[in-house]
């Protein structure tokens, strides 16, 4: 197994070990060492909730920055839904569109537009697999079941995600329109609104690479973006995106795209992971198709966005009302073509007790046996999440006991009563 390109990170001097990030990363990733956060990165699945909560700005999203991309190259920018609820007073998705090509693009190709496609494909998938589905758009879920849900991973849709046939399309278009034009002379920029995207597309190599080529983050642009935007649109391309395409910025807009009563849109990741819990368990047998996103209000709440997911959102109904229902169709046909569907490379990835399973056996039993001696507040003060993950902490020699101060000043209290005793 390769290691994996992460694309939350730290930055030590800014961390004060504060327990913030702790106590609200879904799978336990963080710890606090030596009064700095330290995460973990065989757990870490870039959802980026540990940005969103820190205070003092010690987690940051890596992503490329705008200056990376070739100049001398045939640049297509692929903007996601979620960048049009970005901008107060937008009346017209072109201003963003000229807007981009103003500022050196040579071209754009909507996101929007390939999540209408994928939305038509999904309908067919729908006929022919085995329910639920389980979207695959967001690459935290992906992620997220490879560490704790294997069970699920056959129910995930294996079809490209909207930014990947985006890409695969511009490049498509742009050697169409301009035959000069090698291979190598094109490369695409998708403008992301969260580091799981940027995680996505890092990892996918060889055989299975992206054909997004640069990730950047979607506050760099706008803030790029408002400089170079005009009050007149001009001779602005016409935007091809629908309320179907600019639904899939916000959550439920894509599980409605299907027409499908029986389904279930949720956001945030906690909600995320209480929901694939209960279909693990078989608490939802009537559903069909699962919409998950790991940011709060969907793609509109990245932690790489500017403003409130929930303006934003209220932005995006705006556009929509003055748009067709869809602009963008597949092909005819009742089939989904092979180079349009995921190769999804899924790999059960667990955490590991000791070397072997006579090793396990033992670290199991001396961490339940430390379970019943700790408080259970779940406190955080030893630098692990939860009094159970101290204790598997412990039991695996990377914590000592006496770094729950909880336990340590009953037992002190207890030694106190027995010296008075004496």
């Amino acid at each position: 197994m390769g290691s994996y390109k992460h694309s939350v990170s730290l930055n030590p001097d800014k961390c004060l070990g504060c327990t913030h990030c702790l106590k609200h990363c879904s799978t336990e990733a963080i710890r606090i060492r030596n009064k700095r956060a330290v995460i973990d990165p065989a757990r870490c699945i870039d959802c980026g909730e540990c940005i969103r909560v820190c205070p003092h700005h010690a987690k940051k999203a890596v992503s490329d920055k705008l200056s990376d991309i070739p100049k001398d190259k045939f640049k297509i920018a692929l903007p996601a839904p979620s960048l049009y609820g970005q901008f107060s007073n937008l009346e017209d998705i072109d201003y963003v569109l000229k807007g981009l090509l103003d500022y050196g693009f040579d071209d754009v190709y909507e996101v929007a537009r390939a999540a209408e496609i994928v939305s038509d494909y999904t309908r067919r998938e729908m006929k022919k697999v085995e329910k639920p589905v389980i979207s695959s758009a967001c690459p935290v879920i992906a992620r997220l079941l490879s560490l704790r849900y294997p069970l699920l991973a056959d129910k995930l849709l294996t079809l490209l995600p909207p930014m990947e046939l985006a890409a695969k399309e511009a490049k498509a278009q742009a050697r169409k329109k301009h035959p000069e034009l090698k291979e190598d002379d094109i490369v695409t920029v998708f403008i992301s609104p969260c580091p799981a995207k940027v995680s996505y597309v890092k990892n996918k190599t060889g055989e299975n690479k992206s054909y997004v080529d640069y990730v950047v983050s979607m506050s760099d642009v706008y803030f790029e973006l408002l400089n170079v935007m005009k009050p007149e649109i001009g001779e602005a391309p016409v935007s091809k995106t629908g309320m179907i395409g600019l639904g899939w910025a916000s959550t439920g807009g894509e599980a409605t795209a299907i027409f499908n009563e029986k389904y279930l849109a949720a956001d945030g990741i906690d909600n995320v992971v209480r929901v694939l819990e209960e279909i693990d368990n078989g608490s939802f047998p009537e559903l069909e198709f699962v919409e998950l996103n790991a940011c709060p209000g969907g793609c509109v709440g990245g932690v790489m966005t500017v403003v409130n997911p929930y303006i934003a959102k209220a932005r995006i109904s705006n556009l929509k009302r003055y748009l067709p229902v869809s602009g963008n169709h597949a092909p005819d046909g009742d089939d989904v073509p092979d180079d349009v569907k995921e190769k999804l490379e899924f790999e059960y990835i667990p955490v590991t007790l000791g070397s072997g399973f006579g090793d396990a056996i033992k670290i199991m039993q001396e961490r339940e046996r430390l379970k019943k001696m700790l408080p259970g507040i779940d406190c955080g003060s030893c630098g692990s999440p939860t009094c159970a993950a101290f204790a598997q902490d412990v039991a695996n020699g990377v914590s000592d006991i006496s770094e729950c101060i909880v336990f340590m000043r009953e037992e002190l209290e207890k030694l106190h009563k027995t010296d008075d005793g004496e």
